[in-house]
């Protein structure tokens, strides 16, 4: 997109200098004003000697104030030299931040998210706009970073289902009459099912970063009760003990993303747990480290987690070695849940906490404003 062309005009310094300059004459010629109309009224009194035989050369009052114009404007012309020299260089002072700013501004538009202003000095204007200015920065290169992986990320996961779809195809076309059709349909339902849920998370995450969500009065208790339901089957395939505390967790949000983040969650702690013997901790009701807020807590067995990993599991498509137990392919997820729910959380200015077990396992708490 091209920049829109503006009029040429004074630079912002020189406009300074100008301003600088007319305040200097302006003051200067209301003080002279003042000198001139005080000496208009000093008496015209005649000046002689005290001795007669002296004649006195004193001058008059007329010829006084004829000097004082005269001094005036040669004090007028050089006050207006050194407002416009003084004006210039304190002015290129004063913007000297402004054009770092710009020259930062001009880099980052061209691509160098990495350059930081940094300015020193004393807090004022130009230290807030920088610092600002930084941030700003900042948040860009990691949201650009982030994009970057996430695109990478999807392009591979997206890729993996059609790989694995189009080499079954070769090696059902190339031997037709040594294949187990039943058995080749079956794992290309399933690959199209991964391709699909895949592309309808991609997709889900995709709008909640676009358009803020419908929302209305709600419980969390509720939605995360419609969530258990909705896993119970999953829950006692993998062998899971499920135990809920659902208290009242009144909040604003909308029903059915609140409800799809407690079934992820639900699906992180099951999917993520031990192989025999796991155990999965639900809990709904206020946040008593955040007045006004509540919370909806997922807590779950399984292997260490290191704090430094656990930061990143928000991440599109970042699974998190060592959190599955087994190879079972039931247990195999996309690593969209957590990023979905991060992003659920902040469309309702909420806050997604994770935090590892010390048994072993991960606690996700999901906090949103109280209503």
């Amino acid at each position: 997109m091209s920049t829109r062309k503006r009029p040429r005009r004074l630079t912002a310094r020189m406009r300074l200098t100008l301003s600088y300059t007319l305040f200097a004459v302006t003051a200067g010629t209301l003080s002279l004003a003042v000198v001139y109309i005080g000496m208009r009224y000093v008496p015209n009194y005649p000046l002689t000697s005290s001795n007669p035989r002296y004649r006195s050369n004193a001058p008059s009052r007329q010829e006084i104030l004829n000097s004082l114009l005269t001094a005036c404007g040669y004090a007028l012309a050089l006050l207006t030299v050194v407002g416009m020299a003084g004006g210039w260089l304190i002015a290129g002072r004063v913007l000297r931040p402004l054009q770092d700013i710009t020259r930062a501004a001009h880099r980052a538009a061209s691509g160098a998210l990495e350059h930081r202003i940094a300015l020193t000095g004393p807090r004022d204007e130009f230290t807030d706009l920088s610092d600002a200015f930084d941030e700003m920065l900042e948040r860009l290169q990691r949201s650009f970073e982030a994009q970057q992986r996430f695109a990478a990320n999807a392009s591979h996961e997206l890729r993996t289902p059609l790989a694995i779809t189009r080499t079954m195809l070769q090696v059902a076309a190339a031997d037709p009459a040594g294949q187990d059709w039943t058995k080749l349909v079956t794992r290309l339902q399933d690959t199209n099912q991964r391709g699909i849920e895949i592309s309808e998370a991609l997709l889900q995450l995709a709008d909640l970063g676009h358009a803020p969500p419908e929302t209305r009065p709600t419980d969390l208790a509720v939605t995360t009760g419609q969530a258990l339901a909705a896993v119970h089957d999953e829950a006692e395939a993998f062998g899971v003990t499920v135990t809920a505390d659902c208290g009242p967790a009144p909040t604003t949000g909308n029903p059915v993303l609140l409800r799809q983040a407690a079934v992820n969650l639900l699906h992180n702690a099951l999917r993520h747990n031990l192989p025999t013997g796991g155990r999965v901790t639900v809990t709904t009701g206020p946040d008593p480290e955040r007045p006004g807020h509540v919370r909806l807590t997922v807590a779950n067995t399984g292997a260490q987690l290191a704090p430094e990993a656990v930061a990143t599991f928000t991440e599109p498509f970042l699974r998190g070695r060592g959190r599955t137990a087994v190879t079972d392919p039931a247990r195999r997820g996309h690593g969209l849940g957590l990023a979905i729910v991060a992003a659920v959380a902040e469309a309702h200015h909420g806050e997604l906490r994770l935090a590892p077990e010390p048994a072993g396992g991960l606690r996700v708490t999901l906090v949103l404003p109280a209503r």
